[in-house]
């Protein structure tokens, strides 16, 4: 199977303002997906839309910051821990400790441009 070359789009941080910081760090925000890690269920061009401060548990969708990476996946319970997988089984899965690493979890779906094409993981 031929996997997708890798994308990477650069995330310049922001000058530090401790009451935005404070505020915006809890805010819900959306992403696109690019990249086919986590198809079939999420397609390159849907909006993701990532809770912060959601509860992580046993096969939520999560987006994690590992190696100095962001990266977006399914999390599994393990005995010694955790696993960030993708849905794609060409893409590896990654061990992890504790939660440390998940920076939100994705509530919700849509494809740009359809309302009717929604959904949502967190009730």
């Amino acid at each position: 199977m031929t996997q997708t070359p890798r994308r990477t789009i650069p995330i310049q941080p922001q000058a530090a303002d401790a009451e935005l910081d404070a505020c915006s760090s809890a805010e819900p925000f959306a992403l696109m997906v690019l990249g086919d890690s986590m198809a079939p269920e999420f397609l390159e061009g849907e909006v993701i839309l990532i809770e912060p401060e959601g509860l992580a548990t046993d096969g939520s969708f999560v987006l994690a910051q590992l190696n100095g990476e962001w990266i977006f996946r399914q999390l599994a319970r393990q005995a010694s821990g955790w696993r960030l997988q993708a849905l794609n089984p060409a893409y590896p899965a990654a061990d992890i400790p504790d939660l440390g690493a998940v920076k939100g979890v994705i509530i919700q779906k849509s494809k740009p441009g359809s309302r009717r094409a929604s959904k949502r993981y967190v009730e």
